[in-house]
């Protein structure tokens, strides 16, 4: 049996809230998420694993604690396995992040407002 095909621009039509991943596919353990960003999100790292943020459309700028890195639609960045960062978005962006499946969106930060659901399903 074919997989189905996974079309990103209408599973980001599904939903209009901002900083809750939603997942749209499995890849072993991995999951791959839809986010709609704006504004500023917490500090926080992942303790085991890494986290990638690959931008499908607008400018995200990842901050660390000694840089930033800014990533324009098309750009991929892999934040490493407990490297503290902050993702911030002027504008609203929509990206694809790839995580371990389970891992929670602010990490090792206390939990707040922008905590959600790690597996919410679209």
């Amino acid at each position: 049996m074919a997989p189905p095909v996974i079309n990103l621009a209408r599973k980001l039509d599904q939903f209009s809230e901002q900083w809750t991943p939603k997942v749209i596919a499995q890849l072993g353990d991995y999951q791959l998420k839809l986010a709609k960003l704006a504004g500023e999100f917490v500090w926080h790292r992942h303790p085991d694993t890494e986290e990638g943020f690959l931008v499908l459309d607008g400018l995200l700028q990842i901050d660390f604690r000694d840089q930033s890195r800014t990533l324009r639609a098309g750009e991929l960045c892999i934040v490493p396995r407990g490297v503290e960062h902050k993702p911030v978005a002027t504008a609203e962006t929509h990206v694809l992040l790839l995580v371990r499946e389970g891992t929670v969106n602010t990490g090792d930060a206390p939990e707040n407002l922008l905590t959600n659901d790690s597996d919410q399903w679209i």
